[in-house]
């Protein structure tokens, strides 16, 4: 799997129950959800230079362990599907000390030309990028 996201769980993230709020659980795999579209190209240049964009479809989370302030992050992330406007991964993230999973969500995303404001397909050399990032 692609490493993708290292970071902590500031204390200003935790809830009322003493552990990280799922909105930050979220917005960490929308921060490794970036560095995997930039590894298949899906860059921010590639993005503005073409009028193309990324829309997520579909999003499943299973919460696993507690995160707490302090802890040290990991998300490692896997293609499982390519297919002509959209992709379908899963982000793993970890307690880095411990290396425990902490939670998993699957996306599938689509591809979108911007101007026109619907899906499109990704070029060939997208889509062979994501392919080399399956397992």
């Amino acid at each position: 799997m692609l490493e993708t996201y290292r970071g902590v769980v500031r204390p200003d993230q935790e809830d009322h129950m003493g552990h990280m709020n799922v909105q930050y659980y979220t917005g960490k795999f929308d921060e490794a959800t970036w560095h995997l579209f930039s590894a298949a190209g899906l860059t921010n240049s590639y993005f503005k230079s073409r009028m193309r964009g990324m829309a997520a479809v579909l999003q499943t989370t299973n919460y696993k362990a507690e995160a707490m302030a302090g802890d040290l992050l990991v998300i490692r992330t896997e293609m499982l599907e390519v297919k002509e406007k959209t992709i379908r991964f899963m982000h793993h993230m970890f307690n880095a000390e411990k290396e425990t999973l902490v939670a998993t969500t699957e996306l599938v995303a689509a591809h979108l030309d911007r101007e026109l404001r619907k899906s499109c397909p990704f070029p060939e050399e997208i889509r062979s990028n994501c392919e080399k990032l399956k397992p």
